[in-house]
């Protein structure tokens, strides 16, 4: 079994920064692919940004490219999603997810199999 713990969340002002952090927990570990997904308030899970594991290649939903950068420390089994320029329509409950199987798709929340608690990201003024 594979638990993701992420941390990083708070509360910020536009125009911040924030680093969300999410570690595999578990004995075994496999990932072909780790994403980072967000949820507001009344809306559905969106994806943010996607990593395939191993030979990492990236993909952004066009809100935040520019200023969202996902990446992965191997060794440390940890996923990171660096924030910039955070607006306040960023503001949502963000989970990170992993699929143990080849996926062709990265978007879609089906994709995965392995799912974070979620951290709250506040952005206001």
């Amino acid at each position: 079994q594979v638990q993701l713990v992420e941390s990083g969340g708070g509360a910020v002002h536009p125009g911040a920064s924030l680093l969300l952090n999410c570690t595999a927990v578990g004995r075994t570990f496999g990932s072909h692919a780790m994403a980072w997904f967000r949820q507001a308030p009344g809306k559905e899970r969106e994806f943010v940004a996607a990593v395939k594991w191993v030979i990492g290649d990236t993909q952004y939903a066009e809100s935040v490219k520019g200023r969202f950068t996902i990446s992965r420390d191997y060794d440390k089994r940890t996923l990171y999603l660096q924030m910039n320029s955070l607006k306040p329509e960023d503001t949502a409950v963000y989970y990170c997810a992993s699929t143990s199987y080849y996926r062709a798709h990265l978007t879609p929340a089906s994709t995965y199999n392995y799912w974070g608690q979620g951290t709250q990201v506040t952005v206001s003024s």
